[in-house]
């Protein structure tokens, strides 16, 4: 289905009707996968709340704005001039795993994810390699994509790049202008953040220590401005930046970095949409000027939620370039099970909670994704001996089957609490696991708690081939120190969990003393507490 969206008209055709069909990954994989693109379409009942981060709350996502009944959902992309941090694929993942909840509960999602090809950072690698903004674009997008093909991400249905719109990015300058909300000063265009009466709402600025102070950030560049919150809108040409430039209506220069998000947001999505998303580190100066301008252009509520992922911490700090402590996807992933156990570290964290990664996180959430494959080759096994057993047996498998599906709902209803719904599963796989033992689990009850697994996975997205691109090798890799936890002890983990939130403390030690007699040591990981080889 191809969907029109009318926009106002600003001197162009361009910003008339635009189209954009659903995007799908074909990938083939073994028995025990599931392609990314087969999430299917089913209703299902409960009110999903969703944190919005202009509320400070959560509140009730049943319905968009649209007639259609299409969900509009952008998502802030890399400005791909290196490799993308994990911290960066923390954001991905979090908006997949919600993209993915949007369909499962029945809604049709579009999604638009831009790609930053031109702004300071991306001239400062052409200048310093002696190469051209297209050589270093392309190079790093195609990593990019390929990284995203490593974690299972769904495409989104369209990756609009600024400068493929500079021409539709203008007429918005022109169109600010026109509204008496953007100014010309020496070559360059800057919005004029006094002409929009609500400029602050995002971060709540009145609610801070006020003055310049926080509004430096806007825009650091040394122009002309008439105050120091006005931000770029289009930059004037300056010697340092090369051969990166268009002759435009408004002179010779090159777009600034937040008016390309509000350009083709509203070029693909219209001039209201429903879910905006980015890391927490955009709130300010970046999603506060995007609602700016948007809505000085349009007159409508730019967005009505706006979502954010919490950081991703190394060695107590944030993970960013700028301090030197990042790692990229290439850095952690080596084999398949490395992409697949970094996927289910991000999704079964809280995705606004602060996500601290260590070596010993990963090789437990390496250690998780063995066992569920394990648990899964068992049930497999079971299906393929045709084994009948007696109706008590049935009506058990079908109560702990439909137990683990409402606790599931609840927890992904409630702001994607992947941490609650991961519980679930487990509490489940727990239960099947003494069954499967106790040969109580015949060739139709094991297909159930399959399709369960299956079930939940068209959300967390960790059974799939992982294709061979980069540098993973499909080849075991490992070091020999990597091995499956014993069921035993991973009951005994779950036994203390449950002790813990009874308050049965005496007991939680006895099982913990217990389990380090066995050679391990109990740690916290986002993911819930977790066994690590002592």
């Amino acid at each position: 289905m191809t969907i029109a969206y009318l926009l106002p008209v600003i001197g162009s055709s361009r910003w008339r009707s635009h189209g954009q069909g659903a995007s799908e990954r074909r990938r083939s994989g073994a028995s025990l996968f599931v392609r990314a693109s087969a999430v299917e379409q089913k209703p299902t009942h409960g009110d999903f709340s969703l944190y919005n981060t202009m509320t400070g709350k959560k509140e009730v996502f049943d319905s968009t704005v649209h007639e259609d009944g299409v969900v509009r959902f952008y998502s802030c992309g890399p400005t791909v001039y290196d490799s993308a941090h994990v911290g960066n694929f923390r954001a991905f993942l979090t908006y997949d795993v919600l993209k993915r909840w949007l369909r499962y509960i029945g809604f049709t999602v579009n999604h638009v994810m831009n790609l930053t090809d031109v702004d300071d950072k991306i001239i400062k690698r052409v200048l310093r390699e002696g190469s051209t903004l297209e050589e270093i674009t392309k190079k790093y997008s195609k990593l990019f994509f390929d990284d995203l093909s490593l974690l299972n991400v769904i495409p989104a249905d369209k990756y609009p790049k600024a400068t493929e719109h500079i021409d539709d990015i203008v007429d918005l300058i022109e169109g600010l202008k026109t509204r008496g909300a953007a100014y010309e000063r020496s070559g360059s265009t800057y919005f004029k953040v006094d002409s929009f009466s609500d400029y602050g709402k995002l971060v709540k600025l009145e609610k801070r220590e006020s003055g310049a102070r926080r509004t430096e950030a806007n825009d650091t560049d040394e122009y002309d401005k008439s105050d120091a919150r006005d931000f770029a809108l289009w930059k004037a040409y300056k010697d340092e930046d090369g051969e990166v430039k268009w002759n435009s209506a408004l002179g010779v220069g090159r777009p600034g970095w937040h008016i390309e998000c509000s350009c083709m947001a509203m070029k693909y999505l219209g001039p209201q949409i429903d879910i905006h998303g980015g890391g927490i580190d955009l709130v300010f100066p970046h999603h506060e000027n995007e609602i700016a301008q948007s809505e000085a252009y349009s007159g409508k509520e730019f967005a009505r939620f706006w979502v954010h992922n919490g950081f991703v911490n190394i060695g107590g700090e944030k993970m960013s370039k700028s301090l030197g402590n990042f790692r990229t996807l290439g850095d952690v992933v080596k084999n398949p099970d490395d992409a697949r156990a970094f996927r289910y570290l991000v999704v079964s964290s809280q995705y606004r909670s602060t996500l601290s990664f260590t070596e010993d996180v990963l090789k437990a959430a390496r250690n998780t994704i063995k066992r569920l494959d394990a648990l899964r080759k068992r049930l497999a096994d079971v299906q393929g001996e045709e084994r009948t057993l007696d109706m008590e047996s049935s009506s058990e498998i079908e109560s702990i089957v439909e137990t683990a599906k409402s606790s599931f709902l609840a927890a992904m209803n409630d702001d994607l609490n992947t941490p609650r719904a991961v519980a679930a599963l487990f509490e489940m796989m727990s239960k099947v696991g003494k069954l499967l033992k106790a040969q109580k689990l015949d060739s139709a009850q094991a297909k159930m708690v399959d399709d369960c697994i299956l079930d939940f996975d068209r959300v967390l997205g960790v059974f799939y081939e992982v294709p061979t691109v980069g540098n993973v090798s499909h080849e075991d890799g490992t070091d020999g120190t990597d091995h499956v936890i014993p069921d035993a002890l991973q009951e005994l983990l779950l036994q203390r969990t449950e002790a813990r939130s009874s308050k049965n403390f005496p007991l939680a030690d006895q099982i913990r003393d217990q389990i380090a007699a066995e050679g391990y040591q109990i740690k916290d990981s986002p993911a819930g507490a977790v066994l690590v080889k002592i």
